[in-house]
């Protein structure tokens, strides 16, 4: 005879209680990789509490709380991450796309919105999952964007993910920064979260982050030489008047703000993020 314990309720209360130990969203946690499991939304966990899993269920929920406990992000056992209200397939060769990335698209669209008239063109330098360039393709079908990224994993994704959402208005290929982008072009807007996190840091031994790439982290000069590169570079590829976006460090907008001024860009603001860190910085070339 099944047992209680083996009901939906009593499982994402079992899995909490594990994951309470490693998750500041133990509940939650519970809940998606069960959802994972049964291949539901998470509305039918409660519509169905007392639902008893079958034995393969049950197995497969409990390894995943295993791998989880090891403290692998839920994006990467689940393979899914929604960003902008948009599923995105995550895989350990990229960064997971990070709530927080949601007010650069808030910037971007709302400096385009104010400063351009004509078709915008864009580049996002440092794709990963194509985040950041799929979610403003999705919101302005008629702009002109491109994505580049140095691994060949990520433009593998990227690309997949531009497919799951139908945008056809993003042309996704390799690049290290610059070096594959025409030499010629130039865009109203470029957007980099590149690698800011300084080799030394402590936090790279921290919970998900342990897990993700550190081609994609970290960055010499205390986390500052990708920044210092792509503004050194963008200066060819920027019309006058053009944006120049980067997502940072919470302790280097202040750094961030002198190598664009640096390069003779104005009008140079920093803008916090959700939780009240200084998260993204931009200046007008």
């Amino acid at each position: 005879m099944p047992t209680k314990i083996n009901s939906i309720q009593e499982q994402v209360n079992l899995g909490f209680s594990l994951l309470a130990k490693v998750s500041d969203s133990a509940k939650l946690d519970s809940q998606v990789l069960l959802s994972f499991v049964l291949n539901k939304e998470i509305n039918y966990l409660y519509t169905w509490p007392e639902k008893i899993l079958t034995t393969n269920e049950l197995l497969s929920f409990k390894l995943l709380l295993q791998e989880r406990l090891l403290g692998k992000p839920i994006a990467y056992i689940t393979g899914v991450k929604e960003f902008w209200s948009l599923d995105f397939f995550c895989n350990i060769s990229t960064l997971i796309p990070r709530p927080d990335t949601e007010v650069l698209i808030e910037q971007v669209l709302a400096k385009a919105q104010q400063h351009f008239t004509n078709k915008v063109s864009c580049i996002d330098l440092g794709t990963g999952t194509g985040a950041i360039a799929i979610a403003l393709a999705f919101e302005k079908p008629e702009w002109d964007i491109e994505a580049i990224d140095y691994s060949e994993e990520a433009i593998t994704l990227a690309k997949k993910n531009a497919q799951h959402h139908s945008v056809n208005n993003v042309r996704i290929y390799q690049s290290d920064w610059f070096s594959a982008v025409e030499a010629n072009k130039k865009f109203d807007i470029i957007i980099s979260n590149p690698p800011y996190i300084d080799e030394k840091d402590i936090h790279l031994t921290q919970g998900d982050i342990r897990f993700e790439p550190l081609s994609a982290l970290v960055a010499k000069d205390n986390g500052l030489a990708d920044i210092e590169k792509i503004t050194q570079q963008a200066v060819s590829y920027l019309k006058e008047g053009g944006y120049l976006f980067f997502e940072h460090g919470y302790n280097q907008a202040e750094q961030v703000q002198n190598i664009l001024s640096q390069r003779q860009f104005n009008l140079i603001e920093t803008i916090k993020d959700y939780a009240g860190n200084n998260r993204i910085t931009f200046g007008v070339f």
